[in-house]
């Protein structure tokens, strides 16, 4: 298990030395913390460096994971972006890391000036862990819930990571003696945690490169937003408001309406339009998350779907960070080489309804008539719910 634990911190250090952005740090920091002590769990540290202090060891088993697990939400919280997402999500991983902080620091204290039983605290350690893997596992399941791709493979390495945790453990309570095979668990399912963690880290990491990329027009002239339309962007919205209405939420769908998207097809060509939108495609992306739902309802015509988010300010929020980021002016590139500025205008429509009885096609024509509405008044762009 060390030995495999090892080859992926190497792995990372790699990924590190080559991209050197704070993903690659985050998930470095993470693989030698936690897999750190899981080594220590293990007790190969007490074979090869036996002079240790027993106390301070002990401090180290029972404190390290309990804060591995509290790192580990903190960064679980910042791959789902919940900053921008939901509030249940947001709330279960800030209490779960000041749980787990709070804990370990307990432990500590426990351990250094208090008569209690070792093995009580290592029941203490192991319960305070297992909080913060059950915490994972929910956002991870909620998120897959919403509509995020890779949240189920998130809560597949919370399995793996249950697993290892319980074989961990349980090799450290003297009453217990862990057979070969379930060492051979405990093994591979330590690994396979990291293996999983690492894989879907550099796979979010990559997409999140791709927007910066495609929002910053690195790609080239002729690029296409990849955005779902017509029929494929129905069947996404039918989705989005099914999953709303099972949860008996509202749902809140946003158009874009991008006003002068044609402007520079005389002067830059008819590939500029193609740029624009792979541009403003992306942008839009990065502001609202991989959760929710964004197509292109005609060329000029944006469609964002926010489903099973009630609260206002989260949605006033999701607006401004939209305007800002779409407001920013880009540079493109014309058919004879040359670069043209571009500032997009446009104006927002958004019609907040109850999903179980509101029809999605209808809710989408009406956000996008105060779109165009907005262009001559923009205080019609704002938040109304459907009539009735």
């Amino acid at each position: 298990m060390a030995g495999g634990l090892l080859t992926l911190a190497a792995i990372v250090l790699a990924d590190l030395l080559l991209n050197r952005n704070a993903s690659s740090w985050r998930v470095l920091l993470f693989t030698v913390l936690s897999g750190g002590s899981c080594v220590v769990m293990s007790g190969v540290v007490d074979v090869m460096l036996p002079g240790i202090p027993s106390h301070i060891f002990n401090v180290t088993k029972l404190s390290l994971l309990p804060l591995s697990g509290a790192l580990g939400l903190t960064y679980l919280g910042i791959w789902l972006g919940v900053a921008n997402e939901d509030p249940m999500v947001h709330n279960t991983i800030v209490g779960g890391v000041v749980a787990s902080v709070a804990a370990s620091i307990l432990l500590v204290v426990f351990s250094l000036y208090a008569a209690i039983d070792a093995q009580a605290l290592i029941l203490l350690s192991a319960a305070i862990s297992a909080l913060s893997v059950s915490m994972g596992a929910f956002v991870s399941l909620r998120a897959a819930l919403l509509g995020d791709p890779l949240g189920r493979w998130m809560a597949l390495a919370q399995a793996f990571f249950a697993i290892a945790l319980l074989g961990l453990y349980s090799h450290q309570l003297q009453s217990t003696r862990l057979g070969v095979a379930a060492m051979v668990g405990t093994a591979l399912s330590t690994v396979a945690y990291f293996l999983v963690i690492m894989v879907l880290s550099i796979r979010r990491t990559r997409e999140q490169s791709r927007l910066e990329r495609l929002a910053s027009l690195a790609q080239g002239a002729d690029l296409a937003t990849g955005l779902p339309k017509g029929s494929v962007l129905l069947s996404k919205v039918d989705d989005a408001f099914w999953r709303s209405a099972r949860m008996q939420r509202e749902c809140t769908v946003i158009c874009l309406h991008l006003r002068n998207l044609y402007e520079l097809a005389e002067v830059a060509g008819h590939s500029a339009d193609q740029q624009i939108l792979a541009a403003m495609a992306a942008r839009m992306r990065r502001a609202v998350g991989f959760r929710n739902v964004v197509g292109l309802y005609h060329p000029r015509c944006f469609v964002i779907v926010i489903s099973a988010r009630p609260q206002p300010d989260l949605l006033k929020n999701t607006v401004i960070r939209l305007r800002y980021l779409m407001g920013k002016p880009l540079s493109v590139t014309g058919a004879d080489e040359r670069h043209h500025a571009f500032t997009p205008r446009f104006e927002f429509g958004a019609v907040t309804v109850k999903a179980s009885s509101a029809d999605p096609a209808t809710v989408i024509d009406q956000a996008e008539r105060i779109a165009l509405a907005a262009n001559r008044d923009p205080e019609r762009a704002k938040v109304q719910p459907q009539p009735a």
